[in-house]
């Protein structure tokens, strides 16, 4: 019996989950995909994602013979194969190539395609783990568009685990196993973002209970299989915002051990997308100005995290937290802003000064917009006294530094300015 992931391969662009970016209506791959017009592409991105999958969509939508070669067990020879049909009943519309793994052909395999490429008779569509502008040629890679797929959020792989759990009982002829929410949640956050895993963990935990006459899968079973303790994690419950919590208190306490448990637990649940945003946050609310460039080193991680994926994504997240855990703190940006937006929720705080406002009309001297206005750097240190507030809160102060180095600096040199 073929493996369940070839079972339910899905055969429409809607059965597909995940690459949302790609795929979803208007979406370039999409549109060129619902037009039968294929150019040469190259899929890159980690394996299970749906690439094999739309390649053989695009084949059919664009009536098109499909090829499948693998560059690891592959040669020259199979590709002169597929062109010498060309010309025959099979080949009448033109052929596309899925050359999956293609880093594995050299620089003269590769270059051996271009013949057929460049006059559109093959319709190349090329698949790597690897990133493209480092393993495949430049002959190749400049006349093929190339697209991204990225690991496949937890809560989509669900979807194809719910697909999975009515096949095998069609398959099996049992309609009486069930499988826990749970277990669901733990086959999709183990597997990280591999639709093919996911599906081929189910089935062996589907096979187990079987043969040990036990109508349910479960946590435990799903633990039992993969040798992996089972994690509380509920992406909508309790326990995912427990979990976010925590991690952010505890780094906000400067405990780069607890912090880098808490990630350690959301590395787990394979929850990508709320560890990244979490560190954002944390990097503008709690660090601050106290360590102003952290924003910037935290969002450089965070970039590589979702470049890479699952598992090596741990490694820049973990520097990222060590990174905030071990910085001075301040939340003298939080305040600020919310003081401010406080202010004109719950306040008439009035209207903005005349000389602040837009002069560059005709009339606008009339309205007595823009006069008075000093421009400050027309003045010592480019500074000089002006109201800039509302009359009804022009002595209002948001911003109070926070008690650190760089802030310190802040405060001394608008003592200084205001002198």
């Amino acid at each position: 019996m073929q493996p369940l992931a070839d079972r339910i391969r899905p055969t429409t662009l809607e059965e597909i989950v995940g690459q949302s970016h790609l795929i979803a209506p208007g979406k370039a791959l999409r549109r060129l995909i619902e037009t039968g017009s294929i150019p040469n592409m190259i899929f890159y991105g980690p394996s299970g994602t749906g690439k094999t999958t739309i390649a053989r969509i695009a084949a059919s939508k664009a009536g098109k013979k499909l090829y499948n070669i693998n560059a690891t067990t592959g040669s020259v020879s199979d590709v002169k194969a597929i062109a010498s049909e060309l010309g025959s009943f099979t080949g009448i519309n033109g052929v596309i190539l899925y050359l999956d793994e293609i880093q594995n052909f050299n620089k003269k395999q590769q270059q051996s395609l271009l013949e057929y490429i460049e006059n559109g008779s093959i319709t190349l569509i090329a698949s790597t783990t690897e990133n493209p502008h480092f393993y495949v040629y430049n002959a190749i890679l400049s006349r093929c568009s190339v697209f991204e797929f990225k690991q496949v959020p937890p809560e989509d792989i669900e979807k194809s685990i719910l697909r999975g759990i009515e096949q095998l009982k069609k398959d099996y002829n049992i309609s009486d196993i069930t499988v826990d929410d749970n277990a669901v949640m733990q086959i999709a956050a183990v597997a990280y973002g591999d639709v093919r895993k996911a599906l081929n963990l189910l089935e062996v935990c589907f096979m187990t209970v079987i043969q040990n006459n036990n109508p349910d899968i479960t946590l435990a079973t799903v633990t039992e299989v993969t040798g992996r303790p089972a994690l509380r994690y509920d992406r909508d419950g309790d326990s995912h915002y427990d979990i976010l919590s925590a991690f952010q208190k505890s780094i906000r306490g400067s405990d780069e051990n607890a912090s880098l448990h808490y990630l350690a637990r959301l590395i787990i649940g394979g929850d990508l997308i709320s560890i990244c945003r979490r560190l954002m946050v944390i990097a503008a609310e709690d660090i601050g100005l106290a360590y102003p460039t952290a924003v910037s080193i935290v969002k450089s991680c965070v970039d590589c995290a979702l470049q890479l994926g699952f598992p090596e994504a741990r490694i820049p997240l973990a520097e990222a937290v060590i990174l905030l855990a071990t910085a001075p703190k301040s939340n003298s940006v939080i305040c600020a802003i919310d003081a401010a937006i406080s202010d004109i929720n719950n306040s008439d705080t009035g209207d903005i000064p005349s000389h602040l406002k837009d002069g560059h009309y005709a009339g606008a001297k009339k309205l007595g917009h823009s006069v008075g206005y000093l421009y400050p750097h027309n003045y010592p240190k480019n500074y000089i006294p002006q109201q800039y507030l509302p009359d009804n809160i022009k002595d209002a102060v948001y911003y109070k530094p926070g008690n650190n180095k760089f802030e310190n600096a802040i405060d001394k040199y608008l003592e200084e300015l205001k002198k």
